[in-house]
């Protein structure tokens, strides 16, 4: 991914403040003690009613996601070691994919292609996995799980890389008992990162020939949506939207959030990211990315176990999971 810019918030409204000409009567005001408690005690309950309602709902709707299963699951992966598309460590970090997804009770799909690259063709592998629904429109849950390549440094991506496979797996599993109408997909991008330098041409070779393969063979025009997870493992996660993404998606993503009291984690600030959600907006797919990339490690040797948590993975899950069922109903609607 690429960060581009930070957007500040539009039409924020100026005070002026004009001092009053000649005298003015003096008034003076004495306080009500009866009133004065009386409304402090109808606010304190009004407060207290607002914050047992959130929390309620926060019971009801958190989901099932287990925290410390997707974080053995971004040890197993960073223990690995570097990751890059091509290498031995992708191929046994494919391997883990696999069988977890068949103990999830799925049956997963290798898509192979060859890619070229600054450094000649690579072979590359995205994977997917479904549960099918009752109409053949499909919602994706996406992510990458390969990690940028480095010749002088060794880079294990726990954040960039191990979270995003660890979160989707995680969703897999919980996801078997919830009742969507559309089929629910799984997607684990190869090749999100540079071989060299990102540009349109080096970076996102997954997702772009996910695309491309859609297109060719006819497919493309039943994914309706598209959530696309990156770097979401962050100990201080702070997710900002991201201004290219879909305003449904954010929208209903963002309103699940504050209900379940993760306004400190999904901030109310926008920002433009390059990331493997872009070629599907490009072919009009509707996409949100969901990324924290105020993250101090991006694409640095310390980016490892220290500084993530399962507890981050979880809260991103409690807000996806709970946003499906709505996300659900909007695509049944849409002809």
């Amino acid at each position: 991914m690429k960060f581009v810019r930070a957007v500040s918030s539009a039409g924020r409204a100026r005070r002026s403040h004009r001092r009053g000409r000649g005298f003015e009567p003096l008034t003076v005001h004495y306080p009500n003690p009866v009133m004065n408690s009386y409304k402090k005690t109808v606010l304190t309950l009004i407060a207290v009613i607002l914050l047992a309602a959130v929390s309620l709902y926060a019971l009801q709707t958190r989901s099932p996601f287990v925290a410390s299963r997707a974080f053995e699951d971004m040890r197993t992966m960073v223990n690995l070691g570097p990751r890059p598309a091509g290498s031995d460590a992708i191929e046994k970090t494919r391997t883990y994919i696999l069988a977890e997804l068949r103990k999830a009770g799925l049956k997963p799909q290798l898509d192979e292609f060859e890619a070229m690259t600054p450094r000649g063709r690579r072979k590359m592998i995205n994977i997917r996995a479904d549960r099918a629904g009752t109409n053949p429109a499909v919602i994706a849950l996406s992510g990458h799980y390969d990690t940028k390549l480095f010749d002088k440094v060794k880079f294990v991506g726990a954040s960039d890389g191990a979270s995003s496979a660890a979160w989707l797996l995680e969703m897999a599993r919980i996801t078997s008992n919830l009742k969507l109408d559309n089929t629910l997909e799984f997607i684990f991008f190869d090749g999100e990162e540079a071989v060299v330098d990102w540009s349109d041409e080096d970076s996102r070779y997954g997702s772009r020939y996910d695309v491309a393969r859609r297109t060719k063979d006819g497919t493309l025009k039943q994914l309706k949506a598209l959530i696309l997870v990156d770097m979401i493992g962050d100990k201080n996660l702070d997710i900002k939207k991201e201004g290219q993404s879909t305003d449904w998606l954010t929208s209903i993503i963002w309103s699940n959030a504050n209900k379940l009291g993760y306004t400190r984690e999904f901030l109310n600030e926008t920002q433009i990211i390059e990331d493997d959600h872009l070629p599907y907006l490009s072919a009009k797919v509707p996409a949100v990315d969901i990324i924290d990339f105020d993250y101090p490690d991006w694409h640095e040797p310390t980016d490892t176990l220290d500084k993530v948590s399962g507890d981050s993975l979880k809260k991103v899950g409690d807000v996806v999971y709970a946003s499906l069922p709505e996300i659900d109903k909007r695509v049944s609607a849409l002809k």
